[in-house]
């Protein structure tokens, strides 16, 4: 018996084509369509072959985290977009090298402040649907330079991708001070669609050796609270704040978790914050 490929019989439906099921003895046409078109046989062969092609040129897909992270700096290389090309901002990945730096190094017995604070345009999506792509540019562009034309000295602000920009704050401001910058920030937002629309931002923002001393793990205090901050309305600031802690042990190996304790203890890192670490990974991949 032969087996049809569904891109076979999708072909044949299309233009009307009948097709043998039973077998190579049987040419018995259908009754409501035609005798089978003598190309497309070699059609659907055609389209099998491309399709097997598609599918070995498809690039691998990363498996490990550092296969996460050579993806992720190769894709920061190709971003050479119209908003990135125009606003000349530092990327995400300039921004995680930067970070790591200032976490590293003596500001926090130097006393100084530092603060970081994600910043998402609201309902995005919808301006690209509804005035294209060039106009979603062109919003993204003039947020960026709304941004950029108000910071303090001792902030930078990056493009982390999408519709979003980090900022970095390293100096004598006092983490209240800084929130009240933002929330000012958020306020006097007047960057429009091209209907005139008023339009919105929402922030979360995180306090390094407050919140966290490394760097995923501020990152995930500052994108928990800007998550938190979206979910409660939209066009707001929020700060982290300290998390309850759920145990999930049953949910774990005994295997993987002596392996995790090794990994903790090879790094110098809690097995809680590897953890969360590892399912922030998880919920970037499947883009949650």
């Amino acid at each position: 018996m032969y087996v049809l490929q569904d891109n076979c019989i999708k072909y044949y439906f299309q233009n009307n084509i009948a097709v043998n099921v039973s077998g190579p003895g049987n040419s018995k046409a259908s009754p409501m369509m035609p005798q089978a078109h003598p190309g497309a046989h070699h059609a659907c062969r055609k389209d099998i072959n491309m399709s097997k092609k598609a599918e070995t040129d498809k690039p691998a897909r990363p498996v490990t985290v550092k296969d996460h992270m050579a993806l992720n700096t190769a894709n920061t290389k190709k971003k050479h977009t119209a908003v990135n090309d125009a606003l000349k901002f530092p990327t995400g990945e300039q921004f995680e090298k930067d970070l790591t730096e200032i976490l590293e190094s003596d500001c926090e017995a130097q006393g100084e402040t530092v603060v970081i604070a994600l910043i998402d345009f609201d309902n995005f999506f919808h301006i690209n649907t509804d005035f294209g792509v060039e106009a979603g540019d062109k919003v993204l562009i003039d947020t960026g330079h709304y941004i950029k034309d108000r910071l303090p000295a001792g902030a930078t602000v990056y493009r982390m991708g999408g519709d979003e920009f980090g900022l970095i704050f390293k100096g004598d401001s006092e983490r209240e001070e800084i929130f009240l910058f933002l929330n000012e920030l958020k306020n006097g937002f007047n960057v429009k669609t091209p209907d005139g629309a008023d339009q919105t931002i929402t922030i979360g923002m995180a306090t390094a050796f407050l919140d966290a001393s490394r760097y995923a793990e501020l990152v995930r205090k500052a994108d928990s609270a800007l998550y938190r901050a979206k979910i409660s309305g939209r066009n707001r600031v929020a700060m982290a704040k300290e998390e309850k802690m759920v145990p999930k042990t049953s949910h774990y190996t005994q295997d993987q978790l002596q392996r995790l304790n090794k990994l903790s203890k090879q790094e110098g890192i809690g097995e809680a914050i590897l953890l969360r670490e590892a399912l922030d990974m998880l919920l970037k991949k499947y883009d949650i």
